[in-house]
């Protein structure tokens, strides 16, 4: 009588005593080595997002003029760009931004040049009255990180400013750092208030004053002569140095007589005005430090917010004296 074995119970039999197993067990290592070898082993894998904004100066025109007759017909002709997904546009008077985004993988620097390249090929159909435009690349990873506010009960948003540029400046040299930017606050300027009364007194008008001042901060170089075996260059103007620089600057004639800016205007000195405002609220993370600066051997003290990994970023510059002028901080 035969003896009948089931058909799995002869498969693996078959399976076992054959060579097949060790040839599996082989491909299985190789195809191992090669995923491991192959697979990008990244934490965060980088992500290529090609972005580029083009902004267009058209001054005189309303927001309406400037979607209708400058962002619309830029937005249909980048549309023809390959590899582009979106175009979108914003609109204000003098003005326009139009932001361009390619398909995600795309090649950065190709995309960028396929931009450009079409800009170029179209500057004979732009529309009349466009003053140019402006071309910046955007990264996906511009990107703040780091937030740092600067508070002070003592000394105010100018002065405050003052310091965050010098800040600013240290924070540069921190190894991998990228772009930083300052938000609020008001910087420095020298500010010419006309006096209407005093302009019409003397027969000048704003524009002289402002074609004055635009005429003598200039420098260039006037050429050169050799001398003594050496060759000195010859320098033409000069920029304005200082506030009384400004103040006694010579802005008309009036009788074979100068008028001077101070004859005409008041000169400051002092902080901007203010065009933005910043506030801000603390989080459970964010501790109050103590920020010690000097400047011209005068101690500074500035609270800043921030967590406790942040603030050994600002530590390194606090034995810095920076020898900068504050004239605001006393």
């Amino acid at each position: 009588m035969t003896r009948r074995h089931p058909i799995m119970t002869g498969f693996v039999e078959a399976f076992a005593s054959g060579n097949l197993p060790v040839i599996l067990i082989l491909l299985s290592l190789v195809a191992g080595a090669v995923a491991l070898w192959v697979t990008p082993r990244e934490e965060e894998p980088q992500i290529v997002v090609p972005l580029a904004d083009v902004l267009i100066q058209y001054p005189g025109g309303d927001a309406q003029e400037v979607e209708r007759l400058v962002a619309s017909r830029l937005e249909r002709m980048l549309y023809q760009i390959d590899g582009v997904e979106y175009v979108y546009s914003m609109s204000r008077p003098g003005a326009a931004v139009v932001t361009v985004r390619f398909v995600v993988g795309e090649d950065r620097e190709d995309s960028l040049v396929k931009l450009h390249n079409k800009l170029q090929q179209n500057m004979d159909s732009v529309t009349p009255g466009i003053a140019g435009w402006v071309v910046k690349s955007i990264e996906i990873d511009d990107v703040p990180i780091v937030n740092a506010t600067l508070y002070s009960s003592r000394y105010d948003t100018h002065a405050l400013y003052r310091v965050a540029e010098e800040v600013a400046g240290r924070l540069q040299h921190i190894p991998d750092s990228a772009r930083i930017s300052l938000h609020g606050g008001q910087p420095r300027e020298v500010g010419v208030y006309l006096d209407p009364e005093r302009l019409a007194g003397h027969g000048l008008s704003p524009d002289d004053v402002a074609g004055a001042l635009q005429a003598s901060n200039v420098q260039a170089d006037a050429g050169g002569f050799d001398r003594l075996g050496g060759h000195v260059t010859v320098r033409a103007g000069g920029f304005l140095e200082s506030t009384d620089d400004v103040r006694n600057l010579v802005v008309g004639v009036q009788g074979d007589r100068p008028v001077y800016l101070r004859d005409v205007a008041e000169v400051r000195d002092g902080p901007a005005e203010a065009v933005t405002y910043t506030r801000f609220s603390l989080g459970p993370a964010s501790r109050e430090h103590l920020l010690h600066l000097t400047t011209k051997g005068i101690p500074i003290e500035i609270y800043v917010f921030c967590t406790d990994q942040q603030w050994a970023s600002y530590e390194s510059i606090q034995a810095v004296d920076y020898s900068t002028d504050f004239p605001l901080i006393h």
